[in-house]
């Protein structure tokens, strides 16, 4: 069906505003953390990925790191195997880590590998195992109540951090063309596997890409004020007092704590954008506007 003229207009205005974040972002990286309703709904599966598969044609390096946190709680439930959650971390015995390799390095990673390679692109996935991707170490978690003079060490399991991150497997997928899909399951030293969190291995690739960007996709609107408002533009100073006064808590603590420290690590800016948004990737970085939070240490003014 043929456009309208003002339908017409409007896309040339968009492509117009697009133009010059597209020749300031060619040759860069960007590391994004794919999750949440971005990955479970079909119309925003379909548009996550033709946002890829556009960053790539036009020059653009983009490294997809993804989660799959509802999807192995499901399989868990079918086989009969009880889940325990420890300071919100899944305990992961040596079954339960079978199940996580199964969902995360085969179906769920396999299903985007799919739907970028369905929209015109290249793509590999890979887990941390591949290449020696993602060297993990096992997670020691601390848990403290007010009677207890000093904090215990628990035990989860097979749950784990980034140790180090193989760059050379990364550079030489980018550098031939392909778009790295990246399940966060790591591997020690003595060849065990570790389930480690998505926001985590995301921010770990990025910082040490040295990347453009870091986006991380949520199913909220961004981070916001105590009025419920977003906030769109973050220095890490202001980030570390909204941290301070108690703006931002519980379950979004590790999410900004990763992407602050990935840009004080050196990433240019960090993104916590809204995943239930079509082409929310694309709204972010090619509009002036964006859908979400970005963190930076440059001047916001």
């Amino acid at each position: 069906m043929p456009l309208t003229r003002n339908q017409a207009i409007s896309t040339a205005q968009v492509l117009s505003e697009a133009m010059p974040y597209i020749q300031r972002f060619v040759g860069q990286t960007l590391v994004i953390k794919y999750g949440g309703n971005a990955m479970t709904d079909e119309k925003l599966k379909a548009s996550f990925a033709r946002d890829i598969v556009m960053m790539k044609l036009i020059g653009i390096n983009p490294i997809v790191v993804h989660g799959g946190g509802p999807q192995i709680g499901d399989l868990l439930e079918r086989l009969n195997i009880e889940s325990h959650f420890i300071n919100g971390m899944r305990v992961t015995d040596s079954k339960t880590m079978d199940v996580v390799e199964m969902v995360l390095g085969g179906m769920v990673n396999k299903e985007i590998v799919g739907l970028i390679n369905a929209a015109g692109g290249k793509a590999i996935g890979l887990t941390g195992k591949d290449g020696e991707l993602l060297r993990a170490r096992k997670l020691k978690v601390k848990h403290k109540t007010p009677e207890m003079e000093a904090p215990e060490i628990i035990d989860i399991g097979h749950v784990g951090e980034v140790d180090r991150v193989n760059v050379k497997v990364l550079e030489m997928l980018v550098n031939s063309d392909f778009i790295p899909v990246i399940a966060p399951i790591g591997v020690d030293g003595n060849g065990d596997s570790y389930n480690i969190n998505a926001d985590l291995v995301a921010g770990k690739v990025a910082e040490v890409l040295q990347a453009e960007k870091l986006i991380l996709l949520t199913n909220i609107a961004g981070l916001m004020d105590k009025d419920g408002k977003v906030l769109t533009g973050l220095s890490t100073k202001q980030v570390d007092d909204l941290i301070e006064d108690g703006t931002i808590y519980g379950g979004m603590l590790p999410k900004i704590g990763c992407a602050l420290s990935a840009v004080k690590s050196g990433v240019n800016s960090a993104h916590i954008i809204d995943g239930r948004v079509e082409h929310s990737c694309m709204l972010e970085i090619f509009t002036d506007e964006g859908v979400g939070t970005l963190i930076t240490n440059r001047s916001l003014g």
